[in-house]
């Protein structure tokens, strides 16, 4: 919470000793309202302007003070002589001008009809005054030896972003008052006007989940070797590149390089393997490929991180900064259980906890879908065999995983197959499935793909869910 400065004028030095943005008649119109008719002024001021904070002038604090206290804390009224009352019981009422100053305000408008306007007004001039002191103490912080560059870069980007929700407020509405709107979006779903969320490009997925939607937490687990990275990518390189309204995506990768990254990506775009570049057997008339992929990519809007030892703490800022500076729709993290909480925790499953309830209020606070990799338990194939089907609790340090995430999925193939696969067998791609055991907003199920090893591609097959609605059967 952004630190609010409650001595009139503060922080004035670092602007020349100008004051800070305000309106003294508007504040006394609010004031005045809350005293003409406290049912239901009072009410509205609170619910708009929060607290005494919004107020510039600390007289104005100091009346809007006690008339909260009277409204929500005493069995009194609210008028001028129950206001001086708890003015002089607060030691404060020769301060503000006695007596005489509350009947100078209760008169000093002729209705209340405008009240919702003032408080507006006041909220916007509370906000560039929040703004000030942020900037102010920010300059000041960077003087302070015992604070490091990227703590105070997280500290000061935490700030900068709670501004925007010091003032703000949900108006509560009626059903009536949201039907219409509520209708029309509706409408715009049927007719394929609006997308519901981000096209994933793997079709019966995004009739499961219906894309990847605003501020949800989707965790794709699977054990080592799978593919799990290589599919993070496939959705990356759809989401950037190949759907009808490209994205901004943003990759944070805790165990591979940009260069690695961005390889896989060439090599999956040009359908050449990667191991070509290393053996020997790359063919002179692929370049015209190689070159179409790189120029396909060029302009993907995808920025990469390959940070190793990512904190959630380093990982908001940069994904804040990343919104800021260049509105990314999307991000992938590869992978969670690689990541670290900001402060020391012995218990690994709090540590975990703490990073996976990080990862999904990020998702709501940039409201934007954020896909997370998970490593699974390798008890698993000690236990149930290396072909066995994984379910949520094979999810390591599974339990906060589960309850965080709207969306738990498994990528699952047979892993062996792929050691002795054949050039036949290459060009017809390995049975994959990517198994849905949790989706908040919609179906379970599966979703049939084939894998292609060679340039560790995924690709959509056939549809089957367990909760298929009964119209579909």
């Amino acid at each position: 919470m952004v630190n609010i400065k409650s001595n009139e004028g503060a922080s004035a030095s670092a602007v020349n000793e100008r004051p800070q943005p305000h309106n003294l008649e508007v504040e006394r119109a609010v004031l005045a309202a809350m005293l003409r008719e406290p049912q239901p002024c009072v009410d509205m001021v609170i619910e708009q302007l929060h607290s005494a904070d919004a107020f510039y002038s600390h007289i104005h604090r100091e009346v809007f003070k006690a008339i909260d206290t009277i409204y929500n804390h005493s069995d009194l009224g609210v008028d001028l002589i129950s206001v001086a009352h708890q003015l002089a019981k607060n030691g404060t009422l020769e301060d503000i001008g006695g007596e005489i100053f509350l009947a100078e305000l209760y008169n000093s408008i002729a209705t209340t009809a405008n009240l919702e306007s003032w408080c507006s007004i006041t909220r916007e001039f509370f906000t560039l005054r929040n703004m000030i002191n942020v900037c102010s103490e920010s300059l000041l912080k960077c003087y302070d030896d015992s604070i490091s560059a990227k703590e105070l870069i997280d500290q000061i980007e935490g700030d900068l972003f709670s501004v925007r929700n010091v003032t703000s407020r949900s108006d509560v509405v009626t059903l009536k008052e949201t039907l219409g709107e509520t209708f029309k979006n509706i409408q715009a779903l049927i007719n394929g006007e609006v997308e519901i969320g981000i096209p994933t490009g793997l079709p019966d997925l995004d009739k499961m989940i219906g894309g990847m939607k605003p501020g949800e937490m989707f965790v794709l687990g699977a054990r080592p070797s799978i593919g799990k990275t290589s599919l993070a990518l496939n959705l990356i390189r759809n989401v950037a590149i190949q759907t009808s309204n490209p994205r901004s995506v943003a990759f944070f990768s805790l165990e591979m390089t940009s260069e690695q990254i961005a390889r896989r990506l060439i090599c999956t775009e040009a359908r050449i393997p990667e191991s070509r570049f290393f053996d020997g057997s790359f063919k002179h008339n692929e370049m015209t490929k190689l070159t179409q992929a790189v120029a396909a990519l060029q302009d993907a809007k995808i920025f990469i991180d390959p940070t190793g030892g990512l904190t959630i703490a380093e990982l908001r800022a940069k994904a804040r900064r990343l919104k800021m500076m260049h509105g990314i729709d999307f991000i992938a993290i590869d992978y969670l259980q690689l990541m670290k909480a900001d402060g020391r925790i012995d218990n690994r499953q709090q540590e975990v906890a703490e990073i996976s309830s990080g990862i999904k209020k990020l998702a709501k606070e940039l409201n934007i879908p954020i896909l997370v990799l998970a490593q699974l338990n390798r008890e698993v194939e000690k236990t149930a065999g290396a072909s066995a089907r994984p379910r949520l609790s094979h999810l390591r340090e599974s339990g906060s995983i589960e309850q965080d995430a709207d969306i738990v999925s498994f990528l699952h193939r047979d892993r062996d197959e792929a050691k002795s696969i054949d050039a036949r067998q290459d060009s017809e791609g390995l049975d994959a499935e990517l198994i849905l055991e949790k989706n908040r907003n919609g179906q379970t199920g599966v979703v049939k793909m084939k894998f292609f090893p060679s340039r560790m591609e995924f690709v959509n097959v056939k549809y089957t869910a367990r909760d298929r609605p009964a119209s579909d059967a």
